[in-house]
């Protein structure tokens, strides 16, 4: 699919020498189809900033330029990868801003205007480390509106892990307790150049207005992080430094000493944290 008047990827990778970096996390997809495709699903971009991580030789970058978004923000962390994307730059003038940064250092908030979406093939080294951050601000509703992100299709089966399943965790409280998380897209590893070991998802979240339920923010994830470092363990063995009383407290919230952190759902862990901060 043409989508732009820009070279094909492959060629823009032979003209850069471009070799993917496994050091850097990348894998680069170069069908134009997928990534208009995941533009698309990151919803109608008219109108709004795009925050794009790792980029690399652009082929998002430019779905998301082609899907109407009315700026894109690019982080890249790799020298390399900037004049191709400079030349992206040059065939939307005004609507690339590309920023040679890492995500974990870059404070991005004063490059955007709302309202934002977050939408990138996350290097694969940081990109859990990146959706915690995203999903733990200090204030909410956070800074965007929406993020689609692809992960390892693992990851991706961890954030929409339900109770009782063998995904659920830390990353599925964290993620459903204050947005709606689904898999929009799954793509094998023959996808991508080089190809990875790993299958890979792109996960879509729309954050709500306030939290699903009630509960201290620092509170929940230390919570929900101790409980679940201990999975196999009673609740009342895992959590035992929360609290001296910690099987009352239990109690108190509604739960059984006895219960393991995999049987407990996001509402019980919040009724957990609330109760702990007595």
């Amino acid at each position: 699919m043409q989508i732009d008047k820009l070279p094909p990827l492959r060629d823009v990778i032979a003209t850069h020498a471009l070799n993917a970096k496994k050091s850097l996390g990348q894998n680069f997809l170069l069908d134009l189809n997928l990534t208009a495709k995941i533009a698309r699903l990151a919803g109608d971009l008219e109108g709004h900033d795009v925050l794009e991580v790792g980029p690399g030789p652009g082929g998002l970058t430019r779905g998301l330029l082609a899907s109407g978004a009315r700026r894109v923000v690019a982080l890249e962390k790799d020298r390399r990868c900037i004049p191709a994307l400079a030349e992206i730059s040059d065939a939307y003038p005004g609507q690339l801003d590309v920023f040679n940064a890492d995500a974990l250092d870059f404070d991005i908030s004063s490059h955007l205007t709302v309202p934002i979406r977050i939408v990138a093939n996350l290097p694969y080294n940081i990109g859990t480390e990146l959706l915690i951050r995203w999903l733990t601000p200090k204030e909410w509703p956070p800074f965007w509106s929406t993020l689609t992100l692809m992960f390892q299709k693992e990851v991706a089966e961890r954030i929409i892990a339900t109770p009782n399943s063998k995904a659920y965790g830390r990353l599925a409280i964290l993620a459903q307790w204050k947005t709606n998380p689904s898999i929009v897209m799954e793509l094998p590893p023959e996808a991508f150049t080089p190809p990875p070991k790993v299958h890979s998802a792109v996960v879509h979240f729309d954050a709500l207005a306030e939290p699903r339920f009630s509960a201290p923010a620092g509170l929940l994830s230390s919570t929900v992080a101790m409980a679940f470092n201990q999975r196999r363990k009673m609740l009342r063995s895992s959590l035992k430094s929360a609290s001296p009383d910690i099987e009352n407290v239990l109690r108190d919230a509604g739960l059984e000493p006895t219960a393991r952190a995999e049987e407990i759902s996001l509402e019980g862990f919040c009724a957990l944290a609330r109760r702990l901060a007595r």
